[in-house]
């Protein structure tokens, strides 16, 4: 790789960023385009958000890949933003225009439904009902994309509920609130399950639920992809349900992303998937 003083700089930040591996995706990708660029992680305090991304404005870098727990703070620092991005009422994307304004976008949706197509070909969103759990900004992506694809409804299931309840009002009457005493009944019949949380992260324990429960055609994801083979995914194969991992949607939100920062399309010829698995020790 060659960086200039003239180099287009993007980023990912979170809070914890030490797991990601959107850098390791997007500099594969540069270095294979040759492109005077680089990807770089931040991890800015909770209380600081806000002053680091106007920090950006003016096209210090071109954009910023924005995950857990601030993707409903990134919508609302942004002038200007996406359809998607204001119905999921959350962005994983911030652009930084030259004029020093800020346009946010959501391709975590696009993402997930990318990676259920591949990795649970045959699925239909629209047959059945979507249970979520989570209420953050990674379940409303959600939420938006799977209402936009057909789903006949979304049930979020959150610790606290007047958080999940936040999402009907954004969304209306597809989508259900509930708490996790509720979640057993809520499973019966439900197409889709989705931890939309960052339980499992680094190795521990996923949400609690019998997955066992769900209809045996039921498909079970992940969001967290580090490691590939979640808790929950774990227990989703023992149940003997078809599983779609959060490797997968990283990958298909990154493309987006990428083209967006640095202008051109991810280099057909690197194998993003393999080199991440590889790392992980899962090749």
């Amino acid at each position: 790789m060659t960086i200039s003083g003239a180099a287009i700089v993007g980023g990912v930040c979170g809070l914890p960023i030490k797991h990601s591996m959107s850098p390791l995706i997007h500099n594969a990708w540069i270095q294979a385009a040759g492109l005077d660029a680089a990807y770089v992680p931040f991890a800015p305090s909770d209380a600081s958000f806000e002053t680091f991304v106007n920090g950006f404005r003016g096209g210090a870098i071109r954009g910023l890949n924005v995950t857990i727990p601030f993707k409903e703070r990134a919508l609302a620092a942004a002038d200007h933003a996406s359809d998607l991005a204001r119905m999921a009422g959350a962005a994983n994307l911030l652009i930084f225009e030259a004029d020093g304004s800020i346009h946010a976008d959501n391709t975590d949706g696009p993402g997930l439904l990318g990676a259920i197509a591949e990795q649970a070909q045959g699925f239909e969103v629209s047959a059945a009902p979507v249970v979520i759990l989570g209420a953050g900004g990674a379940a409303r992506g959600a939420t938006a994309a799977l209402l936009l694809a057909g789903a006949p409804q979304v049930r979020i299931v959150n610790r606290t509920v007047a958080r999940a309840q936040e999402l009907v009002d954004a969304f209306g009457d597809k989508v259900v609130a509930a708490g996790e005493a509720d979640l057993p009944a809520l499973l019966a019949d439900a197409g889709l399950v989705i931890n939309a949380t960052s339980l499992g992260l680094g190795g521990g324990e996923g949400p609690a639920a019998d997955l066992a429960l769900t209809p045996e055609t039921a498909v079970v994801m992940d969001m967290v992809y580090k490691p590939l083979r979640t808790e929950f995914l774990q227990r989703t194969e023992a149940a003997g349900r078809r599983t779609v991992d959060g490797l997968e949607m990283l990958l298909r939100q990154a493309v987006p992303s990428f083209e967006r920062m640095f202008g051109v399309a991810p280099p057909s010829e690197v194998d993003a998937r393999g080199m991440l698995l590889r790392i992980l020790g899962e090749a």
